[in-house]
């Protein structure tokens, strides 16, 4: 295992014990010695399900996974525990939620239940959408959870009245989703955190189920997951933290770069490794990367040193504006795929913002080239998924108020919206729930007949399927269900286009092979052990980002979430001051610029081959061309960094520069 291992990486293997900090360099093959390591800890003798590897996306606990299973083969019997730190803190939170007044059966709310909620109680308070939306609220309180703030805090720390009145609801969404037996996603690191730190033998429990522990991606860390970290390995102290402070680009979710700076000063005895060779890009591309980075101050030293020599010189392109860019760009991709060398998918449009990539989809439509635009809707934000969701959740837990309401007259059932207020009334005044409502005779007696009727059918349609899964397969409860509701006939119904019909009863056929992918790996499966997965799969997105990868198209993409790939060809577009650096850390702090430097630091080393840097002269805002500035970046990179700081620019047409610095216009 070790034999091709460089000097570095072996002794970030061959560490096993203590405090390990491995500072992974961009290329260096971390995902490798990581797997390597766990192999190693099992063939010294550690037993597998002792030791707890942590990372940040399912893709990434799959394939380390399956790495380690490939290097120790089939004779492994128990396997070291690979996780999400999501997925961790709900097997946690199932253990012991109820010390915190939760059921233990919880249910796990999306960004659509979360936005129903957050709707519900700014009416209750009255507050109209023009001072605080749905989503602003939903903000505010993720950005509160984040910094482990709680409602009286909040309230405490709010400065302007929308601030003031976001503490107010976020009093009321909190317990709203506690009286529905629910947590949003912040909540499963927040509540963990509360677990740990203020119930001792609760964190006694959790600790002493590992002897080792691994986290990957540690500078994406946030303040929950820190103290989630520190409270699980403090008492055995073998921790491994693998990242790179060079790449800690999510400090607008909460992610905090202190964390890995200052390890070895929060735990004594670190051992330090630094993997610095680069396996990825060319010598002239990683001259440009370090040459960068070295403008941030507050990092370790570490320069990434190229396994592969010389190579193509980065260039950097300026256009009159941005279909000028966009039409340079895309015909210069053109050439390359008419010489037959290169596939569609070996180039990716990289960018700072979502309105970006317009001008260059225009351009790669007009050409008729294949492409993949990174993003837009969620297989899971369809209609058709979330009624499926809404009725698996149901059959979870029928307190759901939330998805109770989604589909309680999906597909029409004769219970009007009407009748659901005066349901809803009624709980509200007897401090119950809807389902409670439903479920007791004496409540309906206030409703027409036939509307008593059609609840009672629709109360016995989800409770004779919640009997059914008692002896029968999910699938099967599930495909019965579908067909007792007539899920496809309302399709048929609302739909003219046979095309989309079929698109969208594709999408609910998709669910149930999901349940039934499900059921064929779980050694015991549940509803809510589905709905758990697929909603923590839904959060990290890497699965949808991966399908869309497989298809061979040129890659469109913003810079955060090209993170932890590679392509042959990579163009930075719009390299410029507002974009990169966004406009927001220009007026921000000095933490804010770093930040965005380790941004474009993260787009730079993705290219293996060939970098281009690409800005426009000229850029339309509301409709009107406005002059731009070369991104202060681009000066770093070529070593001018000292004519960043004029930001006038001279006029002329356009040309373009490869290594010479950027122009400016003299006014």
């Amino acid at each position: 295992m070790h034999e091709d291992l460089n000097p570095e990486q072996r002794k970030a293997v061959q560490t096993l014990s203590g405090p390990l900090l491995v500072l992974a360099g961009a290329g260096s093959g971390k995902t490798r010695v990581v797997t390597i390591r766990i192999a190693e800890l099992i063939q010294r003798g550690v037993t597998p399900s002792r030791i707890l590897a942590v990372t940040f996306t399912k893709k990434a606990a799959v394939e380390m996974q399956e790495r380690v299973s490939a290097l120790l083969g089939t004779r492994l019997q128990d396997r070291p525990v690979v996780s999400t730190f999501h997925a961790h803190c709900v097997r946690i939170l199932r253990r012991h939620i109820r010390r915190l007044g939760y059921p233990e059966r919880f249910a796990i709310y999306d960004r659509g239940d979360q936005e129903s909620i957050a709707r519900s109680v700014l009416r209750e308070i009255k507050v109209p959408g023009s001072l605080l939306r749905p989503g602003d609220l939903l903000f505010l309180i993720s950005r509160w959870k984040t910094m482990c703030l709680r409602p009286d805090a909040a309230a405490s720390l709010a400065q302007t009245d929308k601030e003031h009145l976001a503490a107010m609801a976020y009093r009321r969404y909190q317990n709203t989703l506690k009286v529905a037996g629910a947590v949003d996603f912040d909540d499963l690191l927040l509540l963990t955190e509360q677990l740990l730190e203020t119930d001792a033998e609760v964190r006694r429990d959790e600790a002493a189920r590992f002897d080792h522990l691994l986290i990957d991606e540690y500078q994406d860390t946030n303040g929950s997951q820190y103290r989630i970290v520190r409270a699980l390995a403090r008492d055995h102290q073998n921790l491994c933290v693998v990242g790179d402070d060079d790449q800690s680009i999510y400090g607008w979710r909460g992610a905090e770069v202190q964390h890995i700076l200052r390890f070895a000063e929060d735990w004594p005895e670190t051992t330090v490794v630094r993997l610095e060779h680069n396996y990825r890009s060319t010598a002239a591309i990683l001259e440009r990367a370090n040459q960068l980075i070295s403008y941030n101050k507050m990092r370790y030293d570490k320069v990434l040193r190229p396994a592969r020599p010389g190579g193509e010189n980065p260039k950097i392109e300026q256009f009159a504006n941005e279909t000028a860019e966009a039409k340079s760009v895309v015909s210069e991709i053109k050439r390359f795929l008419d010489s037959r060398e290169w596939e569609p998918n070996d180039f990716a449009i990289l960018f700072r913002t979502n309105e970006q990539p317009r001008a260059f989809e225009t351009e790669l439509r007009r050409l008729k080239l294949p492409y993949v635009l990174i993003g837009g809707m969620s297989f899971f934000d369809r209609k058709e998924v979330r009624d499926v969701f809404a009725y698996l959740k149901l059959l979870a837990s029928p307190q759901d108020e939330v998805s109770l309401l989604r589909i309680i007259n999906r597909p029409p059932r004769g219970i009007p919206q009407g009748v659901v207020q005066r349901l809803t009334d009624k709980a509200v005044s007897n401090s119950t729930t809807v389902w409670n409502v439903m479920t007791q005779r004496e409540n309906l007696g206030m409703l027409p007949g036939p509307k008593q009727a059609a609840i009672e059918t629709f109360v016995a349609l989800i409770n004779r399927a919640r009997a059914d899964l008692k002896t029968k397969s999910i699938v099967e409860v599930v495909r019965t269900l579908i067909s007792n509701i007539q899920y496809q006939s309302e399709i048929d119904r609302q739909y003219d286009d046979p095309n989309e019909r079929e698109s969208r009863w594709n999408v609910v056929e998709e669910v149930v092979n999901a349940i039934g992918v499900y059921e064929k790996e779980s050694r015991k499966p549940t509803v809510s052990g589905f709905l758990d997965e697929i909603l923590l799969s839904q959060r990290d997105f890497s699965d949808e980002k991966e399908n869309q990868l497989k298809r061979n198209g040129i890659v469109l993409m913003t810079l955060h979430s090209a993170k932890g790939l590679e392509f042959p060809h990579v163009y930075m577009v719009g390299m410029e001051e507002g974009l990169l650096p966004h406009h927001r850390s220009i007026k921000a702090t000095d933490d804010a610029i770093d930040e965005e430097r380790r941004l474009c630091y993260v787009g730079v080393t993705r290219a293996e081959e060939r970098l281009t840097l690409t800005m426009a002269l000229t850029r339309m805002k509301w409709g009107k061309p406005r002059e731009t500035s070369p991104s202060r970046f681009l000066f770093e990179m070529i070593g001018q960094a000292d004519k960043a700081t004029d930001t006038r620019k001279s006029p002329g047409p356009p040309r373009r520069q490869k290594q010479s610095a950027p122009r400016r216009h003299k006014r």
